[in-house]
């Protein structure tokens, strides 16, 4: 399992440690992934992820994770967090009343 976060994509870097003596050595910079179950109010259930501690507080700012995937652009988000989108908005057409 990568580390490698479900809604915004956001994965490990690589740098250098740099020392006094200006000397480089590798090092990985992780990003800090929680184990999260966040609800969505269309599907009405608890959706278990993998979910960085940036993309947490941008879930909390925006109102939630519909509001959050609804509003984020396509290409920003990973395959996984599209077909909850997907899944998202056919809920909601559903539960729309159709005009006519």
């Amino acid at each position: 399992m990568s580390r490698r976060c479900t809604l915004t994509g956001k994965q490990v870097q690589f740098g250098h440690n740099v020392s006094h003596s200006n000397r480089k050595t590798n090092r990985r910079f992780q990003a800090n992934i929680q184990k999260v179950s966040l609800v969505s109010d269309a599907l009405g259930q608890a959706v278990p992820l993998r979910v960085s501690t940036r993309a947490l507080r941008t879930v909390q700012k925006k109102g939630g994770l519909d509001a959050f995937l609804l509003t984020t652009h396509d290409a920003k988000l990973p395959e996984l967090a599209l077909r909850l989108k997907r899944r998202i908005k056919k809920k909601l057409e559903a539960s729309r009343p159709k005009a006519g």
